[in-house]
């Protein structure tokens, strides 16, 4: 080899990769959360129609039912069922922009993405942890919107009672989208996903108790009720409203009367427990998916 070709020859590029460690693992969290944000923030479309059906149940469900419910007889005529179903609605406007967050991740991977993601030298952990917590504030950014409308159901606008609402939410947000990040894991396309979706979401709603009493109920449907996660974030955000107003006891019973399991009321405590324990079992599952898949 003359000195030409040794002037020539490339040279060697040594590539460091740095350990992993908590410290980049916690990095890792807060960048990915920080994308979510970034993201739902120039998507206004995408927060315009996760606002639009909350509010629709809200103004015009709401209304149309106090209407009804005002001529009738009995305890119903004397409260507003905007009131009843509000915190119903809070705990939608989670679940709508908490779950379609999770669906993200199909996106990533249709684009290539979440591969890059993958390789990082970080713990994939770490990953599915900034997803959930990404898409628990964002979803509970979205329902502090329908806390403003608060007023227009009847709800004071107590600041304990806000930040008690806030706090439910933000806990309803974080399971929820740990429940996405387990589909979406698996899931391919989008199509699939908002498929799964759209028939999870609706039997959640309808049998969590975010639209009429859970009382009196016929006992097959008490008892799915009962199995569904979504009643026992309901129930606390609607404990909370009523314990916030002046309400007879007669009308607590009828629109306010907590969850049973067998005739044994089931404390607030517990729920808010349940839907924490819920929360982590969906992060640990989907954490489980991430480190299995590729």
């Amino acid at each position: 080899m003359d000195a030409t070709d040794a002037t020539t020859a490339p040279q060697v590029v040594r590539v460091r990769v740095p350990e992993r460690s908590v410290r980049h693992d916690l990095r890792a969290v807060k960048i990915v959360l920080h994308r979510e944000l970034i993201r739902f923030w120039r998507d206004r479309m995408r927060m315009v129609a996760n606002l639009m059906q909350p509010v629709l149940w809200l103004l015009v469900m709401g209304t149309g039912l106090s209407n009804l419910m005002a001529v009738g007889q009995g305890p119903a005529g004397d409260v507003d069922l905007r009131t009843f179903i509000f915190p119903g609605v809070c705990a939608m406007s989670v679940m709508f922009t908490a779950l379609f967050s999770a669906g993200s991740i199909v996106w990533d991977r249709e684009f290539g993405f979440l591969r890059e993601m993958l390789v990082a030298p970080v713990s994939r952990a770490a990953i599915v942890v900034g997803k959930c917590l990404g898409g628990a504030v964002v979803a509970t950014g979205q329902g502090v919107l329908i806390l403003a409308l608060a007023g227009l159901a009847g709800v004071p606008y107590d600041p304990v009672l806000l930040a008690e609402l806030l706090a439910l939410m933000f806990l309803t947000a974080f399971a929820l989208t740990g429940f996405g990040v387990l589909l979406a894991a698996r899931i391919t396309n989008m199509q699939s996903f908002f498929g799964i979706m759209q028939m999870g979401m609706m039997p959640m709603m309808f049998l969590s108790g975010a639209l009429y009493p859970l009382g009196g109920l016929p006992a097959w449907l008490s008892v799915l009720t009962r199995f569904n996660p979504l009643t026992y974030a309901v129930d606390p955000l609607r404990q909370a409203v009523f314990s916030h107003m002046d309400v007879s006891p007669e009308l607590q019973r009828v629109f306010n009367p907590g969850v049973t399991w067998n005739g044994w009321l089931v404390p607030v405590w517990l729920e808010v427990v349940l839907v924490v324990l819920i929360g982590f079992v969906m992060l640990a599952g989907a954490i489980a998916q991430f480190r299995r898949g590729d």
